[in-house]
């Protein structure tokens, strides 16, 4: 049985998505990080950067959402094409994409729009200006097929939706990426995104534009 260390933020919804869609059984272990849990030395052993999320799979032990996408698409047989093929190298591309670019910007942007409001203009500016052009970027690329990697769903959307998710803290209107609001919006009804939404705790509702 996996163990699953996390708590209500897009990089944790990350993985119990993937839980969820890939059918995988797992537990869940709260890890409040309102309450500074990510530094206690039990999840110190676990994830040595103190960061959510967090798994254990028998003798195997994983931190860092992406590494962990990886790992239970290979366990799984899903979400992601065979080692080598372009299939396969298209989704690591755009899962690199969420991990050095989409996710770490749109943190930042969270920070100073929504939780820090007023301290910097120019930090509020050079954030939203840079979530806009990532928006595009999707966006451009929601154009050319149904998914990001491709026609098929894949560990990359699943990597890249859950910081969607947060569109309102970036103060982005989905109205002004129509190709992103199509898929945001098909993913959001998927019954595996809903209840990995909603993990650790029930009653999540996913935001929808």
């Amino acid at each position: 049985m996996i163990q699953l260390y996390t708590w209500g933020t897009p990089n944790g919804r990350k993985v119990s998505i993937a839980l969820e869609e890939m059918g995988l059984e797992y537990v869940v272990h709260p890890i409040d990080i309102g309450k500074d849990d990510q530094f206690t030395p039990e999840f110190l052993a676990i994830s040595p950067n103190n960061k959510i999320p967090a798994i254990r799979d028998g003798s195997v032990s994983l931190f860092e959402s992406g590494a962990i996408l990886m790992y239970l698409a290979r366990k799984s047989g899903r979400f992601l094409a065979a080692e080598g093929t372009s299939e396969y190298w298209n989704t690591m591309q755009w899962l690199m994409w969420q991990m050095g670019g989409f996710g770490p910007m749109l943190g930042q942007a969270h920070h100073f729009l929504k939780f820090n409001s007023g301290v910097s203009d120019y930090a509020e500016q050079r954030y939203h200006t840079e979530a806009m052009r990532l928006y595009r970027v999707l966006d451009t690329q929601l154009a050319r097929s149904e998914h990001v990697a491709g026609e098929a769903l894949t560990i990359a959307d699943i990597a890249i939706w859950p910081w969607a998710s947060r569109f309102d803290f970036q103060r982005i209107d989905l109205d002004d990426f129509p190709h992103v609001r199509r898929w945001y919006v098909q993913l959001a009804n998927r019954q595996g995104f809903q209840k990995g939404y909603s993990q650790p705790t029930a009653g999540q509702v996913i935001p929808l534009p």
